[in-house]
């Protein structure tokens, strides 16, 4: 039986669990905790920081590939044990442009994608920022940005130099346009061992404060643009040559104007729907890929479906038993629940997708309001 390892034993990593039981495959994580909801479906775990390579060493000595939950590693650790003849997938060198987000915004640019305006800045340098781009603007840390951790939408420079001088440490950020987007999308592609490329529908994801809290598949947008966004997807991850799954997040202006935002080199949250509403999940395409297996069929087998992120807005242990039991009560829901056992501010705990019987936004909406009346508190519905 094949093993995978995965560095990172968080809910993507969980995940993949049913897609390795159905597909014949043992997962190893990579993970520091015992409480990580991973470590509930690995057939092994290596306890360890997912960026400590002397760990990753064990795992290597326990499965047959290694993949990515997170891109939060040592990518010159891991380089002497590619070296030595351990296979990661993704490839070490398909993320070397895209860890750092200002080399991986330079990357896009440099393959002729359309990218917000962008630039590098050091901390001395804040006082250039006014003159460079008028406000209001974006501040990224080029690294170890999440879920809207290290993001910062600023109105003028009296809130810019506050963050700015309490990142002092940090080696760089990366400054961007703030886009008046019309909406926010996403697309989540494969890539074989093959070179073989699918993709999944072209998904709206909605955001509050940085963080997904709703996806709305498919989006509503016309077939050029569906087209514009495949061929995006096409080429980075040919011009990388990827082998798994990428999540790629895009701005749609007014105009109709598509613009690439980021790219994630791994399963994404604007995938989730897939394990419901698609006939291969992004977690069993992902296995597919990097075992060199042939890639599945991505189709919607609904006409459509709505995901909402059950997001933590409390600090507590409980495990929300009456919520989820009302969740479920919402006709075609299909509710994931990560097992995780602390509950915090903005925490991912779990998602609910439910499929549709149409293609109404209006609808989809409803649906949604419809879950967060029943999972945040003082939230009527409506």
């Amino acid at each position: 039986m094949k093993r995978v390892g995965v560095i990172g034993g968080g809910q993507l990593a969980w995940m993949m669990g049913d897609a390795a039981q159905k597909l014949g495959l043992e997962l190893v994580v990579q993970t520091p905790s015992r409480e990580d909801p991973a470590v509930a479906i690995a057939a092994d775990t290596v306890l360890a920081k997912v960026d400590d390579a002397t760990a990753t060493a064990v795992l290597a000595g326990k499965c047959d590939i290694i993949t990515f939950e997170n891109e939060f590693v040592d990518l010159d650790a891991l380089s002497i044990l590619a070296h030595q003849g351990v296979c990661f997938r993704p490839s070490l060198e398909a993320l070397i442009p895209l860890l750092d987000k200002y080399h991986q915004r330079c990357y896009l640019r440099d393959l002729g994608l359309p990218v917000p305006e962008f630039f590098a800045i050091e901390p001395q340098d804040k006082e250039k920022i006014a003159s460079k781009l008028g406000f209001p603007l974006v501040l990224k840390s080029r690294r170890h940005g999440y879920d809207g951790q290290g993001t910062f939408i600023i109105k003028d420079f009296a809130s810019l130099q506050p963050k700015l001088d309490y990142n002092i440490t940090e080696s760089a950020f990366l400054i961007e346009e703030f886009v008046p987007f019309e909406r926010e999308l996403a697309i989540i592609a494969a890539r074989s061992v093959d070179g073989e490329v699918v993709t999944y529908p072209v998904v709206e994801t909605q955001q509050e404060e940085q963080v997904c809290r709703r996806v709305i598949a498919p989006a509503k947008i016309t077939p050029k643009q569906a087209a514009e966004i495949e061929a995006i997807a096409h080429t980075i991850l040919n011009s990388l040559q990827v082998v798994g799954v990428f999540g790629i997040e895009l701005f749609l202006t007014a105009d109709g104007k598509v613009l690439v935002n980021e790219i994630a080199p791994r399963t994404h949250n604007s995938g989730h729907f897939s394990l419901d509403a698609c006939e291969t999940s992004q977690f069993e395409q992902h296995l597919r890929a990097v075992c060199g297996f042939t890639l599945g069929n991505p189709a919607l087998r609904c006409a459509a479906a709505v995901m909402v992120n059950l997001l933590g807005y409390e600090n507590s242990q409980s495990d929300y038993e009456q919520k989820r039991s009302h969740l479920l009560q919402i006709p075609q829901a299909h509710l994931h629940w990560y097992g995780k056992t602390e509950s915090r501010l903005g925490r991912k705990l779990g998602h609910v997708t439910v499929l549709l019987d149409n293609q109404n936004q209006n609808e989809a909406m409803d649906v949604a309001r419809s879950i967060e009346s029943i999972w945040y508190p003082n939230i009527p519905i409506g």
